[in-house]
């Protein structure tokens, strides 16, 4: 009796060790995934840019916010490489940093996801609107955006009404990743000069990119939605699946092999031509 008793009192009392040691346990763990994902991250992200540099001067073809995707990718890795090895000596300004390259890695994935669909869905508009210019143009901006955001919402509104809005921006590229794949769907669908090839390719790209947002970022939105942080299992799975968007994105390289976009705008082109011949020819 005298046993249970305190075999009962010493499980009650260790309650918070059992509870920190739990937490450290996940801590480490943590720690480790992080690492792994530094050194399989760095070294491929900077193969990859390389990879990728390569093939815009053999084929003169620029998979511009690609190469921007993993440009904001390669600023994430470098800080939680700071913060992985400066734990307690970690500034403010990698915690910007990194949420920075988090919501420019967003925003490249909405102009890889828009430009597929736009090749598909209006590509004589866009083969005369694309031009270098443009593109750097909208790279600017979407580089612009996230520091201005951290600049003025966090400095403006409390940290509870920040963290909303943060979840809040997340949220809108989902329904336009949506959008792109359905419509690209419909006009690959009534196409019939795109290669099979192509079309995989395309079609691959955006459920690629609709994945990587629904597994990787729908859970940090949650998290910060739900304003309730008390829940450290479900703040660190969070965390931990936004850390692994950087080896998502590199998958992207593998829908950008040579000769891809120029073979997609003949088909593409040629289709709609034929098109608007038999219209004419109808009338």
């Amino acid at each position: 009796m005298t046993d249970n008793y305190i075999n009962v009192t010493f499980l009650n009392g260790s309650n918070e060790y059992i509870k920190d040691e739990y937490f450290e346990k996940v801590k480490f763990i943590m720690h480790v995934v992080t690492c792994i994902i530094i050194c399989i991250g760095l070294p491929l992200t900077l193969m990859t840019i390389y990879a990728l540099f390569s093939l815009v001067r053999k084929d003169h073809v620029a998979p511009i916010y690609v190469i921007n995707l993993l440009i904001s990718d390669l600023i994430q890795l470098c800080c939680m490489f700071i913060h992985e090895t400066k734990k307690h000596e970690t500034h403010a300004i990698v915690f910007y940093s990194y949420y920075c390259g988090l919501l420019t890695s967003v925003g490249f994935m909405v102009c890889v996801s828009l430009e597929r669909y736009l090749v598909i869905a209006h590509p004589l508009w866009y083969r005369f609107k694309r031009t270098i210019k443009n593109s750097v143009v909208v790279s600017v901006v979407a580089w612009f955006i996230p520091p201005v955001f951290f600049l003025t919402v966090f400095r403006w509104f409390t940290f509870d009404v920040a963290r909303s809005i943060f979840a809040i921006f997340l949220i809108i590229p989902f329904p336009l990743f949506i959008f792109f794949l359905v419509g690209t769907l419909r006009v690959l669908s009534a196409s019939v000069s795109v290669p099979s090839e192509e079309k995989q390719r395309i079609v691959g790209i955006l459920v690629l990119v609709l994945l990587i947002y629904t597994l990787l970022f729908v859970p940090i939105m949650i998290l910060f939605l739900n304003g309730n942080r008390s829940d450290r299992t479900l703040t660190d799975l969070a965390l931990m699946f936004a850390k692994l968007s950087p080896l998502a994105d590199l998958i992207l390289y593998v829908f950008y092999r040579k000769k891809s976009i120029g073979t997609l705008f003949t088909a593409v082109n040629c289709c709609r031509v034929a098109n608007t011949d038999t219209n004419i020819s109808t009338v």
